[in-house]
């Protein structure tokens, strides 16, 4: 007899460890659970479903939707989220999957929220979405539940041993310091404007990636920023995110300022300062394939290396 219910304390070792066996290509720790999951502000033990036969945990189903704003007074309050589920192998397809993800989607329409994204939450997903490849039929379990693709992202690699910034870089460069703009580690009288850039002119999770990366001891030396005379155009960081040194970003330039190779400048001035710290690699999750960031960074030698859908139904 299988039992459905809500987290209680006491249920984490068994999470970790069914997550582990039903995800072995994306597994986590002890620690990346509590930071991701537990310690959330938007944590709510009645978003996380489970299932149980006697004492076995053998299904998961998260659901989560805002409490604390992600900048100004904003909580998204028509949207939900789920940032990850999963069932133990043998009891696949026995309708467990079915019945966690409907309590769990009931769960945020009694919150009063009309759409549920799979998975796209912020601050702390654990992938931009489900990846089709890898998980096939989580992808077609979501269709069958009603959830439809948005938009498809990619993460990519790159292997920065022997990496030097080409000389037309170097060049181009120097062309734009003798126009006045400069690119240099982030000070602290750097950081204010820093954070409102990320947070206006692009998504105020890459503030909060800034702010909290900072604060739980990412070096400053790890931040460039690109200015215009006294004005912020741009900045990227690497090892902001859960202070995995050769995680890269988040990285912008003003849209006013593009085509004049600032982007060029910094990723490869940041993949230089990396490589001087004896970093090996450098990857991120989420970007677009066919967007103009997509293109500069397969340039500069990026590959694709997953592939993910973000999906939305409406409830």
């Amino acid at each position: 007899m299988i039992a459905y219910r809500t987290y209680q304390s006491g249920d984490e070792k068994k999470l970790v460890a069914l997550w582990n066996e039903c995800l072995p290509n994306d597994p986590i720790t002890s620690k990346r659970f509590r930071n991701l999951v537990l310690l959330d502000a938007n944590f709510d033990p009645m978003g996380l479903r489970l299932a149980y036969e006697d004492d076995m945990l053998v299904g998961c189903v998260y659901s989560v939707r805002r409490l604390l704003p992600m900048f100004g007074t904003e909580l998204e309050t028509e949207n939900g989220w789920i940032p990850f589920f999963f069932v133990h192998p043998t009891y696949q397809k026995a309708g467990i999957g079915s019945q966690l993800i409907c309590e769990a989607i009931e769960f945020l329409r009694e919150q009063g929220r009309a759409n549920v994204f799979f998975a796209s939450y912020a601050p702390n997903y654990i992938l931009p979405g489900i990846d089709e490849h890898t998980y096939p039929e989580a992808y077609a379990f979501l269709q069958k539940h009603g959830f439809q693709t948005l938009y498809s992202p990619v993460a990519m690699d790159r292997n920065i041993v022997g990496f030097n910034i080409p000389q037309s870089v170097k060049e181009l460069k120097k062309q734009r310091l003798e126009e006045g703009y400069t690119f240099e580690m982030a000070m602290d009288k750097d950081l204010y404007e820093v954070i409102q850039f990320a947070n206006v002119t692009f998504n105020p999770d890459w503030g909060r990636a800034i702010r909290e990366g900072i604060l739980q001891g990412l070096p400053l030396e790890r931040i460039l920023v690109a200015r215009e005379k006294d004005k912020v155009v741009g900045f990227c960081i690497y090892g902001g995110y859960e202070g995995v040194p050769d995680r890269f970003g988040p990285f912008g330039v003003d849209p006013g300022q593009q085509g004049k190779g600032l982007g060029k400048i910094l990723l490869n001035e940041c993949l230089h300062h990396m490589r001087a710290e004896g970093l090996h690699g450098a990857w991120f999750l989420w970007t677009g394939e066919k967007t103009s960031a997509g293109y500069l960074y397969q340039k500069t030698g990026f590959e694709i290396t997953r592939k993910f859908h973000v999906m939305k139904k409406s409830i």
